[in-house]
């Protein structure tokens, strides 16, 4: 059984615990996950960047928002927001989206095997308030627009192919993107307060120009299972989260990360996050801070999210106290880092560099709460494989 799986230990209220799509029921009334002592033990004491970290794990600033990226030509975007790594032959690439209206889009750093820069350069221009995204297998970027009406942009991370607008993926408010290569499905989240889950399923894989776009139904029980029906107009005339009797809601949807048979979501409004079971078709809570029962809530203001191979999950903080925090396969919340003084900010963007040892992420604000403020991180150590 794969450790990843073993985060369904998470499941809040029924009957038993969902392992690896198998219902045990040797593990009955699973416990909501807790606060507690994560893998890397304690945080440190604020570093020179501001920002504290266990034992062993170091921090830099690679860019600025209005400020040229270290030996480069490019200077880095306002808002820094949603982010994934490719791997670049010995190096690597970030990418980052720029949640500014009007003139968003999305801009990407390269990097060779060391991790020092060799360049950066924008990769899709004056779109609009682009928040989150997904990768997708074969390589690319999806870059979603965080309004009325938004549309979903298809991008180069090396800049050589123009973006493409995926019209077939629906106008609403997009957040966040995952590729399901088993099912061949792409999931979406909405962030509005009565948002919808959905997926889209390409006529070919690999090609997102044309498809059926779908959106989950079923009660409004927080486990249990689910459906999927056709949105019969994906232009969005007519709102696209209204267009089907008995959608599921959700209050505002952020982060979506797939792995290993399961998607992982984010809702804000209540502080959720949840687990979608795609070969079993249900859905359950892996993490509530309503239902947490012993200390304070240690993960507030969920947002975008990553993991890693080791199972664990990272959920970045929109405001709380500006931590990512990681969810352990066993169930364990715990923070990972914390920046300081910057509370007018949101953290954004988390992505592991393809080896698994560097976690990239921004401060979209940084000290100044302001757009322009915003600043990007890496942080090096000694991740769990």
């Amino acid at each position: 059984m794969e450790r990843r799986n073993l985060l369904r230990a998470a499941v809040l209220g029924g009957s038993a615990a969902v392992f690896g799509g198998t219902l045990w029921r040797g593990a009955a009334h699973a416990a909501p996950a807790q606060p507690g002592t994560g893998p890397y033990g304690a945080l440190g004491t604020a570093d020179a960047n501001g920002i504290r970290l266990p034992s062993g794990f170091t921090s830099r600033v690679i860019a600025r928002s209005r400020q040229k990226v270290a030996g480069t030509n490019y200077t880095w975007h306002d808002a820094p927001d949603g982010g994934a790594c490719y791997a670049d032959g010995s190096g690597w690439i970030y990418v980052s989206n720029s949640e500014i209206s009007s003139t968003g889009g999305a801009a990407a750093v390269r990097f060779d095997s060391s991790g020092a820069i060799t360049g950066a350069y924008r990769i899709l221009s004056n779109t609009n308030v682009n928040c989150a995204g997904g990768k997708t297998p074969w390589n690319t970027w999806l870059s979603c627009e965080e309004v009325d009406r938004g549309y979903v942009y298809e991008t180069d991370p090396w800049g050589v192919k123009a973006a493409v607008r995926r019209d077939a993926m629906g106008r609403f408010k997009h957040e966040a993107a995952a590729c399901d290569p088993v099912r061949r499905v792409i999931y979406l989240t909405e962030d509005v307060t009565d948002g919808a889950f959905y997926r889209f399923r390409p006529t070919t894989w690999g090609d997102l120009s044309s498809g059926t776009l779908e959106v989950m139904t079923g009660s409004s029980a927080t486990s249990g299972s689910v459906t999927w029906a056709r949105v019969p107009d994906p232009t969005g005339a007519t709102a696209t989260r209204y267009q089907v009797s008995g959608t599921k809601r959700f209050n505002g949807g952020e982060g979506c990360y797939y792995a290993d048979g399961t998607c992982w979501f984010t809702t804000k409004g209540d502080n959720r996050v949840w687990a979608y079971d795609a070969a079993a078709q249900t859905i359950s809570l892996a993490y509530d801070d309503s239902l947490v029962t012993s200390g304070t809530a240690p993960l507030t203001g969920v947002d975008n999210v990553t993991g890693t191979s080791s199972g664990d999950l990272y959920v970045a903080e929109d405001g709380g106290n500006m931590e990512i925090c990681v969810i352990t396969p066993s169930g364990v919340v715990a923070p990972f880092l914390r920046i300081g003084g910057q509370s007018g900010s949101e953290i954004t963007g988390p992505a592991f560099s393809p080896d698994g040892r560097r976690l990239y992420f921004s401060s979209q604000r940084g000290t100044t709460g302001s757009s322009s403020g915003g600043i990007t991180y890496e942080v090096t150590g000694p991740f769990r494989a």
